[in-house]
């Protein structure tokens, strides 16, 4: 068919980006940023740009599949015996134990229209609140924030701000990574207008930091105390707006008693800051004509998270910088839709429009509107009780749709528990590769991006229209045709002869019913349709019916949607972390993101390119660290807390202070043995969001031997050689499998053991990689346990294994990635060990440049030969993508060159 080209949004992050999918109809092609949408301009990040890359066939989900048993495999079956099994169960399970015996659990990742039909499924016709998103684990903190501070949950600015801004903070995010589309635009905004000011407070120095003025680099979880002691310097200085407070505010008294406690030198110390930077942070915030804030998931994810936001918050309501242009509290939401839930009330605690499920009279607005008798009253269970309520089997039955627990949840342990004992758990997703879909009793294809339609709403308040290019693969169908056909089915069990509630056509009509329940309210959307969205473009809400565009920025006026019209300004004190250093845990582990990853990597982790950047799952500790454990950069160690331990390899990272450690959080059994990070965080939540400390854990890191060691690479079939070889690497202390490659994707294996594995698990092994018959080089050592396998195909390598001895691995990867082999190559076959480089001369370069796939040797040659960030980006094209990169080259243009750089 002839090239097409379809209008649709990114499907990661909470920028929102357009983007321009290009198809033949039948199969995407090509992807690229969309000049004409207001979030990105036509930019995308390195994840965006390679979104064309995640079709993989082999690792989607395609056909209905049902077990008959627990310990019986699943068997594919077809959509009318699966929905109405479905049905039938729970039908049956709320017959027998009510309506809360069932759950679901569902995602920031599904459009609108999805999330309205679960919400009301779950609420209307099954009669539970027993449903929640992963949005628990992202924003939470900040819906509560906005909600106890300013009245509703209304990030009050807009992209435009971010550029227009005098001053602007950046708490607990890492945004060149996090969202780098928006950080992109704070670089060009910091370079037209050198005089804005840019504090980043965060612990680690990430490259966000490369942008700073500033960076306040505290001790983690210290925030409340930080913003406590800005304001108690900005209260000093005069540098609040005293008529402001009195005409919009109230609460005043109370928070000014509270901060006199918080001086610079008490503040400092707490934080493990300098006086001095503390009130060069006040000055820069106080004297500012407009001071705008952005925060992610530092300030969410914590015990005391909802009070980091309103302390924020605290900042803006005192020196009256809210509503107005380049002013405001901004909160960046992590997934592509997590506002768009929000909205739709798809929380336990929430109703849609805005709505609270434990305020009697919303119940009966929303039962009004969907024509029946009551909602229910009882309090759902957010996503940590929800999933202990599986674990002690006060829920038998759970519906999980687009979303990850057996990798996200902190406390791993108790979450594949409560996944394994529950009788009956239904898993809709679009990759059968996820580490939930292994518990699957029933698993349905979903349709993917660009494959289904509907609404997202972003970071800014700012709907897009979400258009599908392409039919979805084998029997896959989109998520709101799954409910709705699945609850039509219900209804039978539930609500006999009865008019169905879910007689939806199409995902338009899901909307044009949803969007009434936001009348009149502080979210009002009622002016918007997705017809209405194709000819005015994204727009923002407030957007009432008889709107001709949305509302950039709220609370102009200074009136707030509270019951007194004004804001609350809120006395929370510090409180420290839960789980403090000590003896035997003296380190504190943060997690965060990679720059080329997202997420659990259910899509990002099925395109070999993204894993050029960072290869494998890594422990980042200060060097002094590494030292006190006698460790060295690659070495194995344990790294354990109270819940569980992993074993993976550490590396010098001196972007954190002694006493603290970091590992990214999208690693999760499927690539890392020991079921991932969040086997080691904690379940312990904020008292009033319900989200879960994933952040802030204690830890201890120690030394282990484990000499026998497997690496392992070979092209093609990736997933299918994925999903047989991980079981075999159980037996291993530590296992890792990534992907390798650009044009070539491969899968890359490394293991580790105190002693030589069986042979016949080694020979299985060699099996699965093509490397028992054909062109083979071989070698064999039984007695020292070492053995070599090389598969040489058209005169390149296309598979190697190394067991026992893997000096030689990186010069063996660096010609199979140059597509060669070398005239060493049978030489070093037959030596005892090592290679033709040994261990220390072997090269090893990682990707720096993802879109242009530019790796550091070459990056540093250039610099070698005196070229500048203008001349590398010319001559080898680095950085001129997404710009991602940048950061990281400027540093590599820093760093002295040594012989051993």
């Amino acid at each position: 068919m002839a090239h097409q080209t379809t209008a649709s949004t990114c499907c990661y992050c909470g920028v929102g980006c357009g983007v321009l999918i290009e198809h033949d109809g039948e199969q995407i092609t090509g992807v690229a940023g969309d000049p004409a949408h207001p979030a990105n301009h036509g930019r995308l990040c390195s994840k965006g740009s390679t979104l064309h890359l995640t079709g993989d066939l082999a690792a989607r989900a395609l056909h209905p599949e049902l077990r008959s048993g627990k310990a019986l495999p699943r068997d594919r079956t077809d959509w009318d015996n699966a929905l109405d099994h479905a049905a039938a169960v729970f039908a049956e399970t709320i017959r027998e134990h009510g309506p809360d015996s069932v759950a679901f659990y569902i995602s920031g990742q599904l459009l609108t229209e999805d999330y309205y039909a679960f919400n009301k499924l779950a609420r209307a016709l099954v009669g539970t609140n027993n449903i929640d998103s992963n949005s628990r684990l992202c924003m939470s903190s900040a819906v509560v924030g906005y909600k106890r501070s300013l009245g509703a949950d209304a990030p009050p600015c807009a992209y435009e701000d971010v550029e227009q801004s005098h001053c602007l903070l950046i708490a607990g995010s890492n945004m060149a990574y996090a969202h780098p589309v928006l950080f992109r635009r704070l670089e060009a905004a910091k370079a037209r207008r050198p005089e804005m000011k840019i504090i980043v407070v965060d612990p680690r120095r990430t490259d966000t930091c490369e942008l700073a003025d500033l960076h306040l680099a505290i001790l983690p979880g210290t925030d409340v105390a930080l913003f406590h002691g800005i304001l108690h310097i900005l209260l000093w200085e005069g540098w609040i707006d005293r008529a402001w407070i009195e005409a919009h505010t109230e609460g005043f008294d109370e928070l000014k008693k509270l901060v006199r406690d918080y001086s610079p030198a008490a503040v400092a110390d707490i934080c493990g800051i300098s006086v001095g930077s503390l009130q060069t942070c006040a000055e820069l915030i106080g004297k500012a004509p407009s001071f705008l804030s952005l925060w992610c998931m530092g300030l969410n994810q914590s015990t005391s998270g909802s009070a980091k936001n309103s302390a924020l918050i605290n900042l803006h309501l005192a020196t009256g910088q809210i509503g107005k242009p380049g002013a405001g509290p901004f909160s960046l939401t992590g997934q592509p839709n997590a506002m768009g839930g929000r909205e739709t009330g798809s929380l336990a605690n929430l109703l849609p429009g805005h709505r609270e499920a434990g305020n009697a009279g919303h119940r009966a607005e929303v039962a009004d509107y969907w024509r029946i008798d009551a909602l229910p009253e009882s309090t759902g269970l957010t996503a940590i009780e929800l999933f202990e309520a599986v674990r002690i089997g006060r829920i038998k039955a759970l519906w999980i749709a687009c979303t990850n627990p057996a990798q996200s949840l902190p406390d791993q342990q108790k979450i594949h528990e409560a996944l394994a004992a529950c009788p009956f758990v239904v898993v809709q997703e679009a990759y059968a590769t996820t580490e939930t879909c292994r518990y699957a009793d029933l698993l349905l294809p979903a349709a993917g991006w660009g494959e289904k339609e509907g609404m997202v709403t972003n970071s800014e308040r700012r709907l897009s229209h979400v258009r599908r290019a392409v039919p979805a693969p084998g029997e896959a169908r989109a998520d709101w045709a799954i409910v709705c056909d699945f609850a039509r089915r219900l209804e039978k069990h539930l609500r006999p002869g009865r008019p169905s509630l879910f007689e939806f056509a199409d995902p338009a009509a899901l909307f044009d019913e949803y969007k009434q329940l936001t009348a009149g309210r502080d979210l009002d959307l009622s002016g918007l349709s997705h017809a209405l969205i194709d000819e005015l473009g994204p727009q923002q809400w407030p957007f009432p019916t008889g709107a001709s565009r949305g509302t950039p920025r709220l609370y102009a006026d200074g009136v707030f949607p509270t019951a007194s019209g004004r804001a609350h300004l809120h006395a929370d004190p510090y409180r420290a972390p839960q789980e403090r250093r000590e003896a035997r845990y003296p380190l504190i582990l943060n997690t965060g993101r990679l720059r080329d990853q997202w997420h659990g990597m259910s899509r990002t982790g099925t395109v070999a390119r993204l894993f050029g950047h960072v290869e494998e799952a890594v422990l980042g500790l200060h060097p002094d660290e590494l030292r006190r454990r006698r460790l060295a950069g690659g070495d194995l160690a344990r790294l354990r807390s109270r819940r569980g331990s992993l074993i993976l390899p550490v590396q010098a990272d001196e972007s954190i202070r002694p006493g603290q450690a970091f590992l990214p959080m999208h690693w999760g059994d499927r690539f890392l043995k020991g079921l991932g990070t969040n086997v080691l965080t904690l379940p312990a939540c904020d008292p009033l969001s319900k989200q879960p400390e994933l952040k802030h854990a204690g830890v201890e890191v120690e030394k282990v031997e484990l000499p026998w060691q497997l690496f392992a690479l070979v092209e093609g079939d990736v997933q299918q050689r994925f999903a047989e070889l991980r079981p075999l690497l159980d037996g291993f202390a530590y296992a890792s499998l990534t992907l390798a490659g650009r044009e070539r994707p491969a899968l890359l294996v490394k293991a580790a053991s105190a002693v030589p594995p069986e042979s016949g698990l080694l020979a299985r092994i060699d099996v699965l990689l093509g490397l028992d018959e054909g062109p083979i080089l071989a070698y064999d050592d039984p007695g020292r346990s070492v053995g070599k396998r090389v598969r040489i195909e058209n005169g390149r390598i296309t598979a190697l294994r190394l067991a026992g001895e893997t000096a030689a691995r990186d010069w063996l990867k660096a010609l199979w990635n140059e597509g060669r082999t070398d005239a060493e190559l049978r030489r070093w076959m037959l030596a005892p060990l090592g290679g033709p480089l040994g261990s220390d001369g072997a090269i090893k370069d990682r990707t720096v440049c993802s879109c242009m796939n530019v790796g550091e040797a070459a990056i540093r040659a250039g610099i070698e030969r005196g070229l500048d960030l203008d001349g590398l980006k010319q001559e080898l094209g680095c950085g001129t993508g997404c710009g991602s990169c940048v950061p990281e080259i400027r540093r590599l243009l820093a760093r002295p060159m040594t012989a051993n750089s």
